[in-house]
């Protein structure tokens, strides 16, 4: 099954909540999904998606 990482994260966002960049290689990243006040880790993915990639660019998480 595939899943469309980028609109998982911009869903995430539009409710309100947090993701962070939690590593980061030349091909792949691992993004964890944290509540609205950025306090709890509640999910984690890794992927080589370069949509994915491209939408997260150099951010280090959703709040910048």
């Amino acid at each position: 099954m595939d899943v469309d990482r980028v609109a998982e994260l911009q869903r995430w966002e539009d409710a309100g909540a947090l993701w962070r960049v939690v590593s980061r290689t030349s091909g792949a990243v691992t993004v964890a999904l944290l509540t609205c006040d950025g306090g709890e880790e509640v999910g984690r993915f890794t992927t080589d998606d370069r949509r994915l990639l491209e939408y997260v660019g150099r951010r280090e998480g959703s709040d910048g």
